[in-house]
């Protein structure tokens, strides 16, 4: 992919952030959250406004926590999910006293304005997954990343949600200093065709789940002859921007897709009832995302640590490191349904079924 040179050279600066901030290795795991979607009953109109039996009989996820999961953020956000056979939806309420964005070209950096995102992963592998932004002004930003940064993966930017329908709903004025507003909210439709050609099956998940993660961008602002923009230190360096995630990350980095929530799509209609366990190779498949950071990163110790015998859940592991001529691999066999449970150099997670 060749992209203009101001669009590369930002792209280029955002690859270099994002590795830096990706070697913050978090040095425990929180179990994700987990999200059940139900199947929606009639057609969504894609308003802003969610005001449809299904959404109003779909149960609303946590509310939105720090990033690194130790902060109540200062606005509240949750959202909800639901699906059908031909779209996965997204429905998210955002508390906000001054709702304004100033971006208005699709695919500019859309987080340099207050935002809403999300990061799908199909096959939980940590490769080949989406992400998407937008602002109030319904402006979007869609990228297909082959690898995470810490992986020096391609960011696809020319790539575009095909069919995506979008909409902003705001409970105030936008752009407008001299009130106060209540909230903004965004409601999405995106198509399974385009989402499902990084899954295994290529198929819409029913009764299955995906890996997935929501953030919210929020800026401290300053006020210019009443226009909104980005607040300055006294340097006149930009303010650290807070991030307010729906599954903590335990780390300043959301391209770290182990860490992301559990997403189940139960076939039964809103107001029904779904089960969903996180399976035990998942519990094991985050001990060795741990691990593997600890190498990739060059933890004093982290070749003797992935030795040590491990207790998860009651079974004891001793996951292997084996070095090869093009380069390593972790692997353990689960205790649970006796596959292979193997991540590659590159971070790459695979599950091979026993014979």
């Amino acid at each position: 992919m060749k992209l203009p040179p101001l669009k590369y050279k930002k792209l280029s600066l955002l690859v270099v952030l994002l590795m830096y901030v990706g070697c913050v290795v978090a040095t425990s795991q929180t179990v994700p959250r987990s999200y059940v979607a139900f199947k929606a009953t009639e057609p969504l109109v894609i308003d802003g406004k969610a005001d449809e039996a299904a959404w109003k009989n779909s149960e609303w996820s946590q509310d939105y926590i720090d990033i690194e999961g130790k902060k109540e953020p200062t606005y509240k956000t949750r959202m909800k999910m639901l699906w059908d056979n031909d779209y996965l939806y997204f429905m998210a309420q955002m508390e906000e006293p001054h709702v304004w964005a100033t971006l208005k070209q699709r695919d500019t950096v859309i987080f340099y304005n207050n935002d809403f995102e999300i990061f799908i992963d199909p096959d939980g592998d940590t490769h080949n997954y989406y992400e998407y932004e937008m602002n109030a002004h319904n402006t979007l930003w869609d990228l297909f990343l082959t690898k995470p940064y810490r992986n020096n993966g391609k960011v696809i930017d020319s790539w575009d949600i095909q069919g995506v329908k979008s909409a902003v709903s705001i409970q105030g004025t936008l752009n407008d200093s001299s009130d106060l507003d209540e909230e903004w909210v965004v409601e999405i439709a995106i198509p399974w065709a385009v989402i499902t050609e990084a899954s295994n099956s290529n198929k819409v998940p029913e009764n299955d789940f995906w890996r997935l993660n929501f953030s919210r961008v929020n800026w401290d602002f300053d006020l210019t002859d009443g226009r909104y923009s980005r607040k300055k230190d006294e340097n006149g360096k930009f303010l650290p921007e807070y991030n307010w995630v729906w599954s903590p990350q335990g780390v300043i980095n959301m391209h770290e897709p182990e860490h992301w929530g559990y997403v189940y799509f139960s076939s039964e209609n809103p107001g029904g009832k779904a089960d969903f366990t996180i399976p035990k190779d998942d519990h094991i498949k985050w001990y060795m995302y741990e691990l593997y950071r600890g190498l990739l990163h060059g933890k004093k110790g982290a070749e003797k640590s992935v030795s040590q015998p491990k207790q998860i859940l009651g079974s004891t592991l001793k996951p292997k490191l084996e070095k090869h001529s093009f380069g390593w691999n972790i692997w353990v066999k689960s205790p649970f349904t006796g596959n292979i449970l193997v991540i590659k150099e590159d971070g790459k997670f695979e599950s091979i079924e026993k014979k």
